[in-house]
């Protein structure tokens, strides 16, 4: 079993996940990505990411949690033409326990075409091919785009977490907690599982 994660790309369903790079594109992108109101309506990001060298910075650290084996961040790409489209996190692996958590978010303009979704369901064919067990995801109470993402990829929803999430004005909302265990079937719609690109 591994256990540490190792930069590697993963291809299907129409996408390409590779590590975030610090490009002015990618950097541009994820800039875009965390100024999207609707990604500030439901996340509240520990650093702020407002410009780009901001972003640059992020993306360095990004890829130093990668070098750690602490947590691998994917942009999500349109594999036919490079197009970036969103972005998907494997955070946390605890291997004593095989257990982690993800997250993820997409381009206004990708959205309503299933990217989460597939994204979400490369990310977790992966993840149990390197023999995490059981990976978690939450959300704010609300945010029923981000529900039905991990509905269709097989995490049950779990409970009400109470004021787990900090809104950036500083008060504390409910989150939903979804999880997904190795042996869960995959929901009949849930993309094929991830090959690692060559």
């Amino acid at each position: 079993m591994t256990h540490r994660l190792t930069r590697t790309e993963l291809r299907g369903d129409g996408l390409l996940l590779r590590p975030w790079e610090t490009s002015e594109a990618d950097a541009a992108a994820y800039l875009r990505g965390f100024g999207d109101p609707e990604f500030r309506r439901w996340n509240n990001p520990l650093r702020l990411v407002d410009d780009l060298d901001a972003a640059r910075r992020a993306l360095r650290d990004r890829a130093l949690l990668w070098d750690e084996g602490s947590a691998g961040a994917f942009c999500v790409t349109d594999a036919a033409l490079g197009t970036v489209l969103g972005n998907v996190t494997l955070n946390s692996p605890y291997w004593p326990n095989r257990s982690a958590t993800v997250g993820y978010w997409v381009l206004p303009e990708a959205r309503g075409h299933g990217v989460a979704t597939r994204a979400l369901g490369l990310v977790t064919g992966w993840a149990h091919a390197l023999g995490l067990h059981r990976l978690a995801l939450d959300h704010a109470v609300g945010n029923t785009a981000s529900c039905r993402v991990a509905e269709r990829c097989g995490f049950a929803y779990e409970g009400t977490m109470r004021g787990s999430h900090r809104n950036a004005d500083g008060t504390f909302q409910d989150g939903h907690l979804h999880g997904r265990v190795r042996p869960d079937p995959l929901p009949a719609a849930t993309p094929s599982t991830a090959t690692a690109a060559p």
